[in-house]
């Protein structure tokens, strides 16, 4: 026998068989968890859950919230656009008509501003209210300031162009002369 054959003892027999100590951690089977430790797992999951569920029903809200304001926007802005041919039809009407053909033009150009008159209401537009009102900067705008008698400082005394709004937004300030004392 060799030297080197005496430095390795041979094994054979039960013996020989390895040992669990020999086994890796990555091939050992985990702990059991224990109960406590499946239950703050379930919370934390549920918590997650629970919170995600709130930020998705903000995100649909705000969603919301900017699909109604963008197309509130993009209807002021048409409506806008219409008035002035309100505007138009106003100064149409307050000429005086005369003969038989001119009361009919006149009467077609009524129509013609109830009908847009009662298309913008039912799209919730309103008038600003102004003739007799006390001047409001919100939603008038001073074209002149005239002495009148009888009437109060800031009392507006003549409309030149309507003012209005959709809903509480305004569309339009109306332009008015107002009384000074």
């Amino acid at each position: 026998m060799t030297d080197d054959a005496k430095e390795l003892p041979q094994q054979t027999g039960p013996a020989a068989a390895p040992d669990d100590a020999g086994i890796s951690d990555a091939t050992a089977a985990p702990p059991a968890p224990t109960v406590a430790a499946v239950t703050d797992e379930r919370d934390r999951y549920f918590d997650l859950l629970l919170r995600k569920t709130a930020e998705f029903d903000n995100f649909r809200k705000r969603r919301e919230r900017e699909r109604l304001s963008w197309t509130e926007g993009a209807i002021g802005d048409v409506i806008t656009d219409l008035l002035p041919v309100l505007d138009d039809l106003e100064r149409a009407l307050r000429i005086e008509a005369v003969g038989e053909q001119a009361q009919a033009y006149r009467k077609g150009v009524e129509l013609i501003q109830k009908r847009l008159l009662d298309t913008l209401k039912r799209r919730g537009v309103t008038p600003v209210e102004s003739l007799g009102q006390a001047f409001d900067p919100h939603r008038h705008q001073a074209v002149t300031y005239e002495p009148a008698e009888g009437k109060s400082d800031g009392e507006i005394i003549e409309e030149y162009a309507g003012g209005y709004l959709l809903g509480e937004r305004l569309l339009r300030p109306a332009m008015v002369k107002v009384a000074k004392a």
